[in-house]
């Protein structure tokens, strides 16, 4: 495969990841923000997902509506939910011969309601929730699509390294963030509903109550988003998930490449299998959360070297 066509999959499949995330992160953020009007505040979300200065964060983050014009149609802002679906669009644009027709026509859409004039009024005068509802229920149709439709060689390998690359960084980025209001630490107790809405925000609220019969515990979460291999948005199983597919691009073409990229990536693998929240608790969370990304980030950079038309 052109390296070229392996880049724009790539890409194609991470923005759309981006995106998925942040339409979930918005969404339980936005029913956090009617439990606790007061004290309710979108800087968590903010840090995260955008660029802004703590100034300019300071500014909108208790403003619910302009958060979300700023997250969902700013054109100024580069990770905002237009310019993720427009990415992923013009990606799939240059690369049709490589992905199916159903596939570049779920993009087609996405791509068409995220321009429609009617989404920016409901989104300013109608639920949110409910037009949050209608944007994920796009990714799920292109995540859909691309399971049942997308022949099984080289390019879905390539979009699910993008996908589940992506998904590491989310689920490693939310949790670094949120614990940070606990100064990272693992025993400090707090309302029951920040641990609901932060297991919510990564889809994991249902698996915790029948995993984790003991209630809400800071150690508990860790454990699930860090380490769980039956949650599908663990950092864990993305790992595995990056490993799985990488290993079905070896090749006598780019061994040097596969051969460091493979080792980066077990290298990670080894790191979360042989660890538990008693080692993340005596290293400390936010150490280990920065030693994570940062091995994540050098994979993609590895990847950018040796497999992409940009190397």
């Amino acid at each position: 495969m052109l390296s070229r066509v392996a880049d724009s999959l790539y890409w194609m499949s991470r923005y759309v990841e981006r995106t998925d995330s942040i339409l979930r992160i918005l969404k339980i953020n936005q029913l956090s923000s009617q439990d606790d009007q007061e004290n309710f505040t979108w800087s968590p979300v903010l840090e995260i997902f955008t660029e802004l200065a703590p100034a300019e964060i300071t500014k909108i983050e208790r403003n619910n509506r302009k958060v979300l014009h700023y997250m969902v149609l700013d054109r100024n802002n580069p990770n905002s939910v237009y310019n993720m679906v427009m990415l992923s669009r013009e990606n799939a644009k240059g690369v049709q011969d490589n992905i199916t027709r159903e596939l570049w026509q779920c993009l087609n859409e996405f791509y068409h309601v995220v321009r429609d004039p009617k989404l920016e009024k409901n989104l300013q005068t109608e639920d949110p929730v409910s037009v949050l509802d209608t944007l994920i229920r796009q990714c799920m149709l292109y995540y859909g699509v691309s399971d049942i439709t997308m022949f099984r060689g080289e390019g879905l390998c390539f979009m699910n390294l993008g996908k589940y690359l992506e998904r590491c960084i989310q689920s490693a980025d939310i949790l670094d963030v949120k614990f940070r209001d606990l100064s990272y630490d693992l025993d400090k107790t707090t309302d029951t509903t920040y641990w609901k809405y932060l297991l919510m925000s990564v889809s994991g609220y249902a698996l915790y109550l029948k995993k984790y019969r003991t209630g809400f515990e800071a150690r508990n979460v860790v454990d699930q988003v860090l380490f769980n291999t039956d949650f599908p948005r663990s950092v864990l199983y993305s790992i595995n998930q990056l490993h799985r597919y990488f290993t079905r691009l070896k090749s006598d073409q780019n061994q040097e490449g596969y051969s460091k990229v493979d080792f980066m990536i077990g290298k990670l693998k080894s790191k979360l299998q042989y660890s538990d929240v008693h080692a993340v608790s005596r290293i400390g969370l936010h150490h280990y959360l920065t030693d994570i990304t940062s091995d994540i980030y050098a994979i993609g950079n590895t990847l950018n070297q040796y497999y992409f038309a940009y190397s």
